[in-house]
């Protein structure tokens, strides 16, 4: 990041937040972040917890910052991109993060050869475990992509795809998140049917989610593999696993993925 001279985000929210402390914590200097958030209390919260710099407006943002990241939501790109098309220039690099939008989407807005990166992040960057997918318009480059992995890699991991898988990832990763907060609250319900209480079913919930994921990664083993190694013969995991298996939680989980894309098609008229 070290020939990034200023980051705007358009957009104040969540991921911005996010992002804004993987930079932050990756020792960026906060006289270098600019945003531009139409609500009071976000501007108010961001200058208050990071002591960044607030835009008056998108226009005055694109104009001063190098780097832009768009961190809105889908439904008012064509009206953020119309208002600020006219200040672009090709030595900025924009940061698409919007579901959906496909780069020649926004590369349209713009004269010349608008350099676009296209990201998709999801909630847990704000624990800096985000599971990013990114991949680059037609005019950007390969060092450009090198300056977003950079950004995406200080608040998670990072997997570099074709623009055409983006809505796969979208499904999987982007909303992945709301699929295991169901299953942490199951887990929990199941807990407190059979006797314990609230917060401890809860706490056994979340450590047991986040306890199975870490195996996962750290022992590099095939799920099904790790799952056998639980499921003694007679016992009582496998009696779990067989009323999952017949009640089809993992088909619903995959249709889940594949509906969640679907929508991301439909947001980006593709």
């Amino acid at each position: 990041m070290t020939n990034v001279q200023k980051i705007g985000f358009i957009g104040g929210g969540n991921m911005a937040e996010a992002m804004i402390k993987g930079l932050l914590s990756g020792s960026f200097p906060a006289g270098r972040i600019m945003v531009s958030e139409p609500s009071d209390l976000r501007r108010e919260h961001l200058v208050e917890t990071f002591n960044i710099e607030m835009a008056e407006d998108n226009l005055g943002l694109m104009e001063n910052c190098d780097l832009i990241v768009l961190s809105i939501k889908p439904q008012i790109v064509v009206e953020v991109l119309e208002e600020v098309a006219g200040v672009y220039s090709d030595d900025k690099l924009i940061i698409s993060i919007l579901a959906g939008v496909k780069t020649a989407s926004i590369e349209k807005f713009f004269q010349g050869a608008p350099r676009v990166v296209r990201v998709m992040p999801n909630t847990p960057a704000l624990v800096g475990e985000a599971a990013s997918a990114i991949c680059r318009g037609q005019y950007a480059s390969q060092e450009d992509l090198a300056v977003v992995r950079q950004l995406f890699e200080s608040i998670g991991v990072v997997q570099l795809i074709d623009e055409r898988q983006m809505d796969a990832a979208t499904g999987l990763s982007g909303s992945g998140p709301a699929y295991i907060y169901t299953v942490v609250e199951a887990l929990a319900d199941g807990g407190v049917r059979e006797g314990l209480r609230r917060d401890i079913a809860h706490a056994l919930a979340v450590q047991t989610v986040v306890g199975a994921a870490l195996m996962v990664r750290e022992t590099d083993e095939h799920p099904a593999i790790l799952r056998d190694q639980v499921c003694s013969p007679g016992g009582t995991a496998i009696a779990g696993v067989s009323t999952l298996e017949k009640n089809g939680l993992r088909t619903t989980l995959m249709e889940a993925v594949s509906t969640s894309a679907a929508r991301s098609r439909e947001l980006g008229g593709h």
